[in-house]
């Protein structure tokens, strides 16, 4: 039988060699936004990894717009070089048919926080250099946290600006896709929930108002990326709270960001509220995601503690998405994909550096050396 998870995926102008992606995920170990080397390694074996999809980590479009001290930027020259220098070295590696891509972000009134192994990843200090967060409203994320300065009209036309310029630095560097964070708790996504969006204006209150800034941001991204470059978001699916985000909300602004040009989401959920009760467990976000993919027709990825490639298969083969993102999995195992090929019978690329190890561990494994891989 044939694996839909080792199928291609169009992906607007052009198709993914299968459905998996590794999904963006924070390191906090880069220099005033800039990647460094722990980047670099990083990149360049998810670029060997097979997968379809390498996205890059939620990075900040302005330096306040970082969660922490050590999160990656692309708000400065010296953020977009060093982005240049990895990307440049992981696509002499890379599985030919590789795409990549970056999560522009900004972090709103969960930024300036610690590292997680750095005090418990609570807010900075008054000695660890803290910054003034902003935010839809003037509500703090916990009342430990920094209360955020709640943004007027031209706060917002300067981080959406800001969104703007980090697009064109990604249009310069060769991304093959853009991913908005919209998600997670984070200022987008505050715009979105109730329960850190309480204006009275136009953009709080109902829906459609609190709809507006966060699409205002899709428009204009969309309109300084290219044609030949995917603009994708990553959405909520729920809250899970009461009277919050709920999953219908999450098809409505899907839908509205689908008209705007938006290729795909990828489905999260949670993370607006501190220690909220979230039902975790394999593939826990995956019903949101195929209820959104039911409700817009449009290309959906499911997140969320997605490790075996059984699970992974049965969840494209099934329809509930069209794609998955993995983090935890390719953390633990840069090579998960190679893995998921011989336990579902897929035949897939890899370096021809790696034969030997293929032959001697994994008997009857169907793999491939292309003529034209990098280095050969």
């Amino acid at each position: 039988m044939t694996s839909v998870l080792f199928s291609p995926l169009n992906l607007g102008p052009f198709a993914l060699p299968n459905r998996i992606a590794v999904a963006p995920m924070c390191q906090y170990s880069a220099d005033d936004g800039s990647a460094t080397d722990w980047h670099l390694q990083q990149v360049m074996q998810y670029a060997m990894s097979g997968a379809g999809l390498v996205t890059l980590e939620a990075t900040g479009i302005e330096r306040r717009g970082r969660i922490s001290h050590g999160c990656l930027g692309i708000y400065s020259d010296a953020n977009e070089a060093a982005l240049a220098r990895v990307l440049a070295a992981a696509r002499k590696v890379a599985i030919p048919g590789t795409r990549f891509g970056i999560q522009l972000a900004h972090a709103g009134r969960k930024a300036s926080t610690q590292r997680p192994w750095e005090g418990g990843g609570g807010p900075l200090g008054i000695n660890e250099d803290p910054w003034q967060t902003v935010a839809p409203s003037a509500v703090p994320f916990t009342p430990a946290h920094n209360v955020p300065t709640a943004l007027d009209e031209d706060g917002l036309t300067r981080i959406r600006l800001a969104f703007v310029r980090a697009a064109q630095r990604c249009v310069r560097l060769g991304f093959d896709v853009v991913e908005l964070h919209s998600t997670h708790g984070y200022l987008i996504d505050e715009f979105l929930s109730p329960h850190a969006n309480v204006r009275t204006d136009q953009y709080g209150g109902g829906l459609e108002n609190r709809m507006r800034f966060p699409l205002s941001v899709a428009k204009a991204v969309r309109a300084a990326l290219p044609a030949h470059i995917v603009l994708g978001a990553r959405t909520t699916g729920t809250d899970w709270t009461p009277g919050g985000f709920s999953q219908d909300d999450g098809a409505i602004y899907a839908q509205a960001l689908k008209g705007l040009g938006v290729a795909y989401v990828s489905i999260s959920t949670g993370g607006i509220l501190p220690k909220q009760p979230i039902p975790t467990g394999p593939g826990y976000q995956v019903p949101p995601a195929a209820h959104i993919k039911a409700k817009t027709g449009m290309v959906t990825a499911a997140a969320g503690y997605i490790a075996a490639p059984e699970q992974a298969e049965e969840i494209v083969a099934s329809g509930k998405a069209d794609m998955v993102e993995l983090a935890r999995a390719f953390l633990d195992n840069p090579r998960w994909v190679w893995h998921a090929a011989d336990r579902l019978g897929a035949t897939i690329v890899y370096p021809p550096q790696f034969q030997r190890a293929a032959a001697a561990l994994w008997p009857g494994a169907k793999l491939s050396r292309p003529l034209d891989f990098p280095n050969t």
